[in-house]
């Protein structure tokens, strides 16, 4: 799928806050816990539990979080489709960051091995 502009500009001001109820049902629904997306968010973005709970609480947007977040150095080992959308060819870096963590959500609700999901660069 073709990934415009106008889809670009919309992921960048959904709030955080407003997606994170759905990665929480999703991964419990399946039986993992919050605790373990909450592992899986501080991966990617180096954000802990009380500063997760901030930008909920702050309602901040996808732009904004990514922005203050700093992105593991392995993320780039996070390929695949997600909605759709083959995230190794995604050219917009927020979109991009934006659907590794869908991918990383996506994998914990599917039952992936911890290692797995948090990728390890191959030395």
């Amino acid at each position: 799928m073709k990934i415009t502009a106008e889809h670009n500009e919309r992921i960048a001001k959904l709030t955080f806050a407003s997606v994170y109820p759905h990665y929480v049902a999703k991964v419990e629904s399946k039986g993992r816990t919050k605790a373990e997306l909450h592992q899986v968010i501080s991966w990617l973005t180096g954000f802990d539990d009380e500063k997760i709970q901030q930008l909920i609480d702050e309602k901040v947007t996808f732009e904004t979080f990514f922005h203050k977040a700093t992105l593991n150095l392995n993320a780039s080992l996070i390929t695949g489709v997600i909605c759709g959308y083959r995230i190794e060819e995604i050219e917009n870096t927020l979109t991009k960051e934006v659907r590794y963590l869908d991918k990383l959500v996506d994998e914990l609700a599917k039952g992936k091995k911890m290692e797995k999901i948090l990728r390890v660069a191959n030395i």
